[in-house]
């Protein structure tokens, strides 16, 4: 080799592999803590089969647990969201781990995609289990394009509830995200129909519920599997991409500041 020339420069990971590692990591982390990915999976799927299977009932012209199936998709994919950016990122800023982050040499983005990623996979565990305990024991039809249509929408619509989680992640640290997660996560459930159908709700509930993203989700949800007719999907997704963009922007001037 000419002396004059240039050392061969050191072959570093690609972006590709720090972000599948940075992402396989997160994803070991919540697992080695039982304390939320238990009840992420678990939760869904006891509440789905305490309401849909067990408790008797019939609610007019809808299918109880195809119409179920839909609202707690929606949430089961909203608990990894909140708890994994919520939660997840209060107790790294409180231990200075965010900021260790922040000035190594791999981008930020990683880490925040990785928490994306872990959201989604959890995501569909739930979604897969929830379709188990439906079609096993609940006697639900649901087609394989109907379904698939159903679980792309469910893990899109995690980004809205990732940007709220870390926009909460800001704002709080420590275990006091805990409490504030679920001051806005139980309410949220609960008032936009996940648990119970709106019009089981006085009609003053019933228009106050479209102030919550889950809403939406849920709206385009039960439209998938065929228990709302003529649901306005751009309308809804149109809401749900401003919840996410107002939360991002929340989120990044309080990271600014910080």
């Amino acid at each position: 080799m000419n002396a004059s020339s240039p050392l061969p420069a050191l072959a570093g990971p690609s972006l590709l592999r720090i972000q599948a590692l940075e992402s396989w990591y997160e994803l070991l982390r919540v697992l080695r803590t039982p304390a939320f990915a238990i009840p992420s999976l678990a939760f869904p799927v006891v509440f789905y089969v305490l309401f849909a299977l067990v408790l008797p009932g019939q609610w007019g012209g809808y299918q109880k647990a195809t119409y179920l199936l839909a609202t707690y998709g929606v949430f089961g994919i909203i608990g990894p969201s909140l708890f994994g950016f919520g939660v997840g990122l209060a107790i790294e800023r409180e231990k200075g781990w965010l900021e260790l982050k922040r000035v190594s040499p791999m981008p930020t983005f990683v880490y925040f995609l990785a928490k994306i990623a872990m959201s989604v996979v959890f995501a569909f565990a739930v979604l897969c289990l929830l379709t188990v305990a439906a079609v096993g024991f609940g006697g639900v039809r649901i087609s394989p394009l109907a379904w698939a249509q159903l679980v792309a929408t469910l893990l899109l619509g995690t980004l809205p509830f990732c940007a709220l989680g870390l926009w909460i992640g800001t704002l709080v640290k420590g275990q006091a995200a805990v409490a504030v997660v679920n001051l806005v996560y139980l309410p949220m459930s609960v008032l936009s129909g996940l648990w119970i159908p709106l019009f089981a709700f006085p009609a003053v509930l019933q228009k106050l519920a479209v102030a919550w993203p889950s809403y939406h989700l849920a709206q385009m949800a039960l439209g998938v599997v065929g228990q709302v007719e003529g649901v306005p999907y751009a309308r809804h997704a149109l809401v749900l991409l401003a919840a996410t963009v107002v939360f991002l922007a929340l989120a990044a001037l309080r990271l600014r500041k910080a």
